[in-house]
């Protein structure tokens, strides 16, 4: 602290532009697209504030254009993921005893840079890397990760302000530390802000990281340090790794500093790393913490009452936008019976309108998925859905990697509520229906709520308020985000923490402080005013 209590900006969500024709910001964004799009760049690690070089690279390719190159980056060996963590040791000794006001003020600019001059440069590279749209990129890479930032600096602002009751006695005070040793930030391909938010909500409250970002999101993880750099974090702080995931954790893992591990990816990896973490704890100083968010089977329930349009759209946005590479991304759906034929009919005539392809042509709703390992399991369920008596194809179906890796939304209406693609997560543009019959929507909650191991997000569709409420009770296990009459995509930073619980993850809600607690280790100091002198209590008097 300072000499001064500090307020610090109200944090405000940042508006989302329209990109609409003819205005400043489509210009903008496309005027960087080309650019970017038409230019090779060369990807260094990031250690100690150095750009590190290894020789060993790999190329970059947008997943709508897969043989166009825009880039290489460079493999780390062990030997650098050794120096990032002795790096980042040793930026510890400044970076925690760094006054708080300090350290907001750095990541305040950080949100303020991505506002103003680098918004069009990561919204490009987030088209290019990840094949958004311009909508999704400027919802993701721009206005959320700019949300990341503000309300990040002010939770911690309320977390410091947070304190014990004193008395005249003693004046008890609580330290929020940071966690001694480093930290891990493991990040995924579809969220640039979750690559940002990740290791820098820990550097914020005074950690030291060592970040891996997914291989298929490298080139737009790059602006993201570029935005760091240019706002102040120092040198050490926050360190960027690259290449083979199971040597960079491994080494990260066997480090008796180690402290903390914050990550978004898939299931099946967080739980090895969970395992890890366990089999190596008696090496640690502490006991580290682990937070983490992972896959999702996301449901829609809609209720005779609902109304069809609403339902169709739910199901259109929830499913399709970012090609369903969501964890949040509706998959499944249970539509009552007397409603269907409505909503099938929205739905068909929506995805019949859909336009696909690049996202430079902004008349385009749907891109590619992220690489051709998705592609092809998504083509074998789509495949497999063909073959089985028990599922039709009503929608789409089709795909084609000859330039880009290009699934067609897909819509599968099975008789099966156990069907594979009801359970098992596909994170793409697939998704499953069953139609339940009217009086059996209790029944069907209960389905719902017992058919996956995920429990993410979900959403209940009704106009019938007991329906409402008796959904929202009998699905209060099976979604961290529950929605009422909405998509089950498109949590605010702010407005609705993020998480899940059950194999969705620690449920520990990015986007609010909950969240930022993690990584703090509250030390409580009580300083008493006049001390005793004599040990004998009045009960001992005769």
């Amino acid at each position: 602290m300072g000499k001064g209590f500090f307020n610090v900006p109200i944090a405000v969500n940042e508006p989302v532009k329209s990109y609409a024709p003819g205005s400043p910001e489509r210009e903008a964004v496309l005027k960087a697209y080309k650019e970017m799009i038409n230019t090779t760049i060369d990807v260094p690690m990031y250690i100690n504030g150095k750009d590190v070089t290894t020789g060993n690279t790999r190329t970059m390719s947008p997943p709508h254009d897969h043989k166009h190159v825009v880039g290489t980056y460079h493999l780390a060996e062990k030997k650098h993921v050794d120096e990032a963590i002795a790096t980042a040791l040793e930026a510890r000794k400044t970076w925690a005893n760094t006054p708080w006001e300090q350290r907001a003020a750095i990541f305040l600019k950080a949100a303020e840079l991505i506002a103003g001059p680098y918004r069009a440069k990561i919204n490009a590279a987030t088209m290019i890397a990840q094949s958004k749209t311009i909508h999704q990129a400027e919802i993701d890479s721009a206005c959320e990760l700019i949300d990341f930032l503000r309300f990040n600096v002010q939770y911690m602002t309320d977390i410091y302000h947070d304190q014990p009751e004193s008395t005249s006695d003693a004046w008890n005070r609580l330290e929020y530390r940071p966690l001694e040793g480093f930290t891990y930030a493991v990040t995924p391909f579809n969220f640039t802000a979750i690559a940002g938010n990740l290791p820098s909500c820990m550097a914020m409250m005074g950690n030291v990281v060592v970040w891996k970002p997914s291989d298929s999101q490298i080139y737009s993880a790059k602006v993201v340090m570029d935005v760091f750099k240019e706002a102040g974090v120092p040198d050490g702080v926050i360190n960027v790794v690259f290449g083979d995931p199971v040597m960079i954790t491994d080494t990260v893992l066997d480090s008796p500093d180690f402290s903390g591990l914050h990550f978004t990816g898939s299931t099946f990896i967080f739980k090895e790393l969970w395992k890890k973490i366990g089999n190596n704890i008696h090496n640690y100083k502490t006991y580290p913490k682990i937070v983490g968010e992972t896959g999702g089977k996301d449901f829609i329930v809609a209720h005779k009452t609902a109304n069809p349009k609403q339902v169709a759209t739910a199901i259109v946005r929830g499913a399709f936008e970012f090609q369903g590479q969501k964890c949040s991304a509706a998959s499944r759906a249970y539509i009552s019976e007397s409603i269907w034929d409505q909503v099938k009919d929205y739905v068909i005539e929506d995805v019949k309108s859909f336009k696909m392809g690049s996202p430079e042509d902004m008349s385009n709703f749907f891109t590619a998925v992220i690489h051709e390992g998705s592609f092809d399991k998504l083509a074998k369920y789509i495949d497999q859905a063909k073959a089985d008596d028990n599922v039709e194809v009503i929608a789409g179906g089709n795909y084609d990697k000859s330039k880009g890796y290009f699934i067609e939304p897909t819509v599968l209406l099975t008789t099966d509520p156990k069907y594979t693609t009801m359970q098992e997560e596909l994170f793409g543009p697939v998704i499953t229906i069953y139609v339940f019959k009217d009086d059996q929507f209790s029944e069907t909650l209960e389905l719902v709520d017992g058919t996956s191991e995920y429990a993410l997000t979900g959403a209940i569709l009704a106009q019938d308020r007991y329906a409402i409420v008796e959904a929202t009770k009998a699905l209060q296990n099976c979604a961290g985000n529950f929605y009422i009459n909405d998509k089950p995509t498109g949590a605010v930073v702010g407005q609705q923490p993020f998480g899940g619980a059950r194999s969705s993850g620690t449920n520990d809600k990015a986007g609010s402080a909950l969240n930022l607690l993690r990584w703090v280790s509250p030390r409580m100091i009580k300083e008493t005013f006049v001390t005793p002198t004599d040990y004998r209590y009045p009960f001992l008097g005769e």
